[in-house]
């Protein structure tokens, strides 16, 4: 029998989302992949280019756009990812109780909980904050954020998220994947795998890191695992220029460089294997990087924009600028069709990040400052251009931050019930579903786990969760892992 004879005519679909394995040479290279092949399976990836436009030697473009499953509400993905967790309590989900407990050790009524570094005799921990109901629906939110707080009706907040991990990298992976362990897609990569692309001159998947270091999960948690290499994501560089070398070298002229392109494609050609995704997408990066040296300078360059959208991000405010300057270039992102972009806050070492173990005031007031005029900018600007409509907007971060105190003043890791928030992309905001208990322990009304949330943004998107599958060391894996609820109170 051929090596690339079918294997079982009962295993092939013709979903365009979901590919089993059609022969034995693709068995025998995932089974293959699962030992000693995963290293150079790994480092081939890696090298491998972020999106693959549309040339005359790919059979077919991996990356083309693909119809959803289903009438979508949103078209695009914007995920303000908050790192290191931030603390429902000081936020989202006010807690008279617990200020009234304060200094207190925890009621036996309120149950168990799994901490790193809280002892069991730690003391309850009230917070500061104020909360103020705002806009129509009279949601509370903390003074922490009172330029978010404007948009509360356009916002969907959900106070009973929860996760299976109370550590930084496994509640990251999960978080992204959906495993709590690293080389599963991330959901970006599982979007981009769903619908492709709508864009061919810039990274369909874009991740904008933190400028003051990297996160504990690493850029694996961004990662499109398994996934071909086309749907992993594109990493842009901190500061003024997130896009290195995207002016043509002195002396160089663009006629010039389309040829030594067009000789590189033909060498790589003469060796392609049409069957290698790896090195199809690595030929693919020179179409795209030639694209974006032509196309996408524009697009990254924020001088053209007019004072009024600046300030509206906080760009020139040294506390905001950093995040407004990402956020509003997630925002021309977007208007260029790109389908998934991460603009995190939070990166270094745990004080850096959403990560107050040892003051949750002084790290939760500057976090908020840094976060809070930005977010609340993209909202608006997305809603006054018609975008907001078809672009889904969730913030959160890995999980959130305990009732009781660790060191005196801090709160630690506490993924038992947490707040995130959605907006846009066909969400119904201006209202709060789920609940945590009286001291914000546990998620006690409408629990909400990370597979829902996923769910959801699938569902937004026009994707069934059980047909956007890809085959992987003999099973058909997918997202959401085990069944994933679509929240419907939002939807």
């Amino acid at each position: 029998m051929s090596p690339d004879a079918p294997l079982a005519s009962g295993l092939l679909s013709d979903s365009p989302h979901s590919r089993p394995t059609r022969s034995r040479r693709e068995f025998v290279r995932d089974a293959f992949c699962g030992f000693g092949g995963l290293a150079l399976s790994a480092l081939i990836g890696e090298q491998s280019a972020v999106a693959e436009a549309k040339s005359p030697h790919s059979v077919a473009n991996p990356l083309a756009a693909k119809s959803p499953h289903f009438p979508a509400k949103a078209k695009s993905v914007i995920f303000l990812f908050m790192a290191g967790g931030p603390s429902h309590l000081e936020t989202f989900d006010p807690k008279p109780l617990l200020n009234k407990l304060n200094g207190q050790t925890r009621p036996r009524g309120f149950g168990e909980a799994k901490y790193q570094f809280v002892q069991r005799d730690a003391k309850l921990l009230g917070t500061r904050r104020t909360f103020q109901k705002y806009g129509q629906s009279g949601i509370p939110v903390s003074d922490l954020f009172p330029h978010t707080a404007q948009c509360i009706d356009d916002i969907a907040v959900l106070r009973s998220c929860y996760g299976d991990m109370v550590v930084h990298s496994a509640a990251q992976y999960e978080l992204f994947s959906g495993r709590t362990i690293p080389g599963f897609p991330s959901f970006g990569s599982w979007t981009l795998y769903g619908l492709g692309a709508e864009t061919e001159s810039l990274p369909a998947y874009v991740v904008l890191p933190d400028p003051k270091g990297a996160l504990e999960a690493g850029q694996p948690m961004y990662m499109h695992g398994f996934l071909p290499a086309v749907y992993q994501p594109t990493m842009f560089r901190p500061g003024g220029r997130p896009v290195l070398n995207l002016d043509l070298p002195t002396g160089v002229g663009q006629e010039q460089r389309r040829r030594t392109l067009a000789l590189i494609r033909r060498l790589n050609e003469a060796a392609l294997n049409p069957a290698d995704a790896e090195l199809n997408a690595r030929i693919s990066a020179y179409d795209l990087a030639f694209k974006m040296q032509t196309e996408a300078p524009e697009v990254l360059d924020l001088s053209q924009e007019t004072p009024e959208t600046l300030d509206l991000y906080g760009i020139g405010d040294e506390r905001t600028s950093d995040y407004g300057r990402r956020c509003l270039l997630a925002r021309k992102l977007v208007e260029q069709g790109v389908r998934f972009t991460c603009v995190v806050s939070g990166g270094g070492p745990g004080n850096m990040q959403w990560d107050a173990h040892s003051d949750i005031e002084e790290n939760h007031v500057r976090k908020a400052a840094e976060t809070d005029k930005p977010v609340a900018g993209l909202l608006k600007d997305l809603k006054r251009r018609g975008l907001l409509e078809s672009t889904l907007i969730l913030w959160g971060g890995e999980f959130g931050r305990s009732p009781e105190a660790e060191s005196g003043k801090g709160r630690d890791h506490h993924n038992l019930g947490f707040t995130m928030w959605m907006a846009g992309g066909g969400i119904r905001g201006g209202q709060v579903v789920g609940a945590t208990d009286a001291i914000g322990l546990r998620a006690i009304e409408s629990p909400y786990h990370f597979r829902d949330i996923h769910t959801t943004i699938l569902h937004q998107l026009g994707l069934d969760q059980h047909r956007l599958t890809f085959p992987h060391l003999g099973r058909n894996e997918r997202l959401t892992f085990v069944e994933g609820k679509v929240i419907r109170e939002i939807v």
